[in-house]
């Protein structure tokens, strides 16, 4: 059987230095990199990011969520960072924040397109 305690998650970039200039130097992930892939520490565990270069195809969900106690502060601060946020007719507001019920979340892409969240907690 697999041991489910030394499991992690990963995806692909296109570029690894450039991925690891957003995610460490936009979001302020502490990241590490060994043998050409970064590991991002979020949340007690590591999650693999990993070059595919021009095979690259960005996820068509979530790949990674970042729980912030105030949203509207959150897409501020990325927004001054350069971060753009998505928008969905009829489900995000004029900031891409979607308050139609469940927690208040804006979604956002890596360089690589992959889409990211912050969610308020």
């Amino acid at each position: 059987m697999v041991d489910a305690t030394k499991a992690f998650s990963g995806f692909s970039v296109r570029d690894v230095p450039e991925a690891r200039a957003f995610y460490e130097g936009v979001l302020g992930v502490p990241v590490t990199e060994e043998y050409g892939m970064l590991s991002l520490q979020v949340g007690g565990t590591h999650v693999l990011v990993y070059p595919k270069g021009p095979a690259h195809e960005p996820a068509s969900f979530t790949v990674l969520n970042f729980p912030v106690p105030d949203i509207d502060a959150a897409v501020d601060e990325l927004t001054d960072a350069g971060v753009v946020f998505l928008h969905y007719d009829g489900v995000t507001d004029a900031r891409g924040v979607n308050r139609q019920g469940g927690p208040l979340i804006a979604w956002f892409t890596d360089p690589s397109g992959n889409v990211l969240s912050v969610l308020e907690e």
